[in-house]
C-alpha cells in the first residue's frame, strides 16, 4: 500500500536549511516551578493563518528567551512527566538536539538514562531521511551538513522509527487537536508516516511534542501528510489529544 508522505522541497524553496530534526535552522547550533507560566504572559502567540509568518514569529520568540528561562521551562517539563504512564513505561526514547531556543529535552533524557532506558537522537541521511541512533554520555558526535550534532555511530546501530516507544518531538507550534507545525522540512512526517496508515498493525511509537506554552496556537492548517501528536507538554500543562480535542493536566 502506498503511504502519503510530504512532497520533497525543491532547491530554492521555503526550506533553506535542514537538519536531523527538520527544516530551517540558524547555524551554528548551541546547545523553579513554571506552573504559572510566566512565559505565556510575556509572549502572546501571533495570530496569523500564514504558516511561514507564524513560524518566523514564534522562532523569534523562542530565541528571545533568556537561557535561564529556557532551563527553567525544561526542568518544569521534566517534573511534569515524572509520573505520566507513557513516560514511565517507555524503554526506547528518542530525543533531539535543541537549537534556536527549542524546549531542551536534556533533563528528560538525563533521567531516562539514569533509569536504564535507551536514548536515541536523530540522524539525517540523504536529502530528507531521518533515522535514530543510540546516544550515550561521552560518545563521539559529528555535525551533519547543517552543523547539528548527531551520534557518530555505524548505521548498523540505528533503530527503525517503528521500534521507538516515545518520541520527544520538537515543534514551532501546536494546536488543541494535536496538529504540529515544524520547521518546514517534513522529516518527522516522513519518518512516522506509517502511523497514518490504517492498515498498519505494528508497534506504534507515541509522538510527544515539547514546547513552551506560548507555542500553543489557534487551529493549524492540516495537510494530507501531517502526522499528529499524541500529546504535547509545556512548562504549564500536559495536553493529551484524542479525536480532535485535548485534555489538559495543569
Amino acid at each position: 500500500m502506498r503511504r502519503s508522505v510530504p512532497p520533497l522541497e525543491p532547491p530554492g524553496s521555503r526550506v533553506t536549511a535542514q537538519n536531523g530534526t527538520g527544516g530551517e535552522r540558524p547555524l551554528p547550533c548551541n546547545s523553579g516551578d513554571a506552573t504559572a507560566s510566566p512565559l505565556f504572559f510575556r509572549f502572546a502567540t501571533p495570530m496569523t493563518d500564514d504558516p511561514r509568518e507564524l513560524r518566523q514569529r514564534l522562532r523569534e520568540l523562542r530565541r528571545a528567551l533568556p537561557a535561564a528561562e529556557q532551563r527553567q521551562a525544561a526542568l518544569a517539563v521534566a517534573r511534569r512527566l515524572e509520573d505520566w504512564p507513557p513516560w514511565t513505561s517507555a524503554v526506547r526514547i528518542a530525543g533531539y538536539w535543541a537549537c534556536g531556543g527549542e524546549l531542551d529535552p536534556a533533563p528528560l533524557l538525563e533521567r531516562a538514562r539514569a533509569a536504564g532506558r535507551s536514548v536515541y537522537l536523530p540522524v539525517l541521511t540523504g536529502e530528507y531521511s531521518l533515522h535514530f541512533a543510540p546516544s550515550l554520555p561521552g560518545a563521539p558526535l559529528r555535525r551533519n551538513r547543517f552543523k547539528i550534532p548527531e551520534p557518530d555511530v555505524s548505521p548498523l546501530e540505528w533503530l527503525e522509527p517503528s521500534r521507538l516507544d516515545l518520541v520527544l518531538t520538537p515543534l514551532v507550534a501546536f494546536d488543541r487537536t494535536g496538529m504540529r507545525l515544524g520547521m518546514g522540512g517534513g522529516f518527522y512526517d516522513r519518518a512516522f508516516a506509517f502511523l497514518r496508515d490504517p492498515a498498519y498493525r505494528g508497534h506504534r511509537p507515541m509522538l510527544l511534542g515539547l514546547g513552551y506554552e506560548f507555542q500553543q496556537t489557534a487551529e493549524l492548517v492540516r495537510q494530507a501528510w501531517d502526522v499528529p501528536l499524541a500529546a504535547a507538554v509545556t512548562e504549564a500543562a500536559l495536553y493529551v489529544f484524542a479525536e480532535g480535542s485535548a485534555s489538559a493536566t495543569v
